[in-house]
């Protein structure tokens, strides 16, 4: 074959794909002239002061709970299900609007033991008064590796009819590692994948990391930035019988924080007459993962001033420098808490390092 003949033929094949990728890039293209409307609600909560609600999650999407070990962030899903599985105003704080063919709950639960699983759903029942609720329909999967785990959650969506809601209580369990990116990005992306195609909304659950309030790994990062609602659940500093469900960070209006608490039966109850104490109240060290990407970036432009490069020990200590300068605090500015910051500024892809024990430098497109 000439090498005229190759080049024509090549150039066909390239021709040929792009022909086929433009064809796919339509089917994504948005048309402005059409009219969408909002998604449906699948679980909101009511204001204290009026009759009108906010929503915590839509159909179509995803929402993230966080919280320290033992915050009692399955305590808030009962209440979520519940919602979500009853009928009407739970408690007269939360509601789930969904319509008939879209009733169906699936809850999976990957850590607890099967003893467990069967009391956390029975406290469900007992919620919504309702012993066999025939929309219900709980697993607890923590006997599966995570492959099967991932598996048996997707064939669920995918073959439940009339399927609504469905909360994970232990998303990290569906991969092996917390901090791989590669696994993290596939979690969101069926997440995204799972919600949309099938017009559902999804609860996922992840602990929070030791002495910050960034859900944990690589995996807290994707889910934390395409969640449409963070919502954070958290022991009042102030009364350890109480703990506070609070958004985060949301797409819509925020809801109202509340507090609830467990009472004699075992049940989560929520207090609508709770003082909850204000940001300023609370003794609370500074939290360097909660800056926005504009604070992190003027801390690293301070940091890197008149400097290309730095190495580790050099950066921690501007680090540390900028975060008092520019936020006028010194506490949580330990020595433990820059390095936990670095390696999150890492993460971010704000800060780049060649290999181990090699200088690091600001990613200037992402910065």
């Amino acid at each position: 074959m000439s090498k005229e003949i190759l080049k024509k033929a090549i150039a066909d094949e390239i021709e040929g794909k792009g022909n086929e990728l433009s064809k796919l890039l339509e089917k994504y293209r948005v048309d402005l002239t059409e009219e969408i409307q909002p998604p449906e609600v699948a679980l909101e909560a009511k204001d204290k002061l009026s009759n009108s609600y906010s929503p915590i999650g839509t159909l179509g999407n995803f929402s993230l709970v966080k919280g320290k070990a033992k915050s009692r962030k399955s305590f808030f899903i009962n209440l979520a299900i519940s919602a979500a599985t009853g009928e009407g105003l739970m408690q007269n704080m939360l509601r789930s609007p969904l319509k008939a063919d879209k009733s169906t709950v699936l809850y999976f639960d990957t850590e607890q033991s099967k003893y467990h699983v069967l009391k956390a759903a029975k406290r469900i029942c007992s919620q919504i008064n309702n012993f066999l609720p025939n929309n219900l329909h709980t697993f607890g999967l923590r006997k599966a590796n995570p492959q099967l785990r991932f598996k048996l959650v997707e064939h669920a969506i995918e073959n439940t009819p009339n399927l609504g809601f469905v909360v994970i209580d232990g998303i990290r369990d569906l991969i092996t590692s917390i901090n791989d990116e590669s696994e993290s990005s596939n979690i969101a992306s069926h997440l995204l994948k799972w919600t949309e195609q099938f017009g559902i909304h999804i609860i996922v659950v992840l602990h929070e990391n030791p002495g910050s309030e960034k859900a944990r790994g690589h995996l807290g990062t994707e889910l934390t930035n395409k969640a449409e609602t963070v919502i954070a659940v958290e022991i009042d500093s102030t009364n350890t019988e109480v703990s506070i469900a609070k958004p985060s960070s949301c797409r819509n209006k925020p809801f109202q924080p509340f507090a609830f608490e467990i009472d004699e039966s075992g049940l989560p109850v929520i207090i609508h007459d709770y003082e909850i104490p204000s940001k300023s109240s609370k003794k609370k060290t500074i939290d360097l993962l909660s800056f926005s990407k504009e604070e992190n970036s003027e801390i690293l432009t301070l940091a890197f001033a008149g400097q290309s490069k730095l190495m580790y020990t050099e950066l921690a200590q501007r680090v540390k420098n900028a975060v008092e300068v520019l936020k006028s605090c010194k506490k949580g500015t330990g020595n433990n808490k820059i390095k936990e910051y670095i390696s999150y500024l890492k993460e971010q892809n704000m800060l780049t390092q060649e290999g181990d024990r090699k200088p690091y430098t600001i990613n200037k497109l992402s910065v």
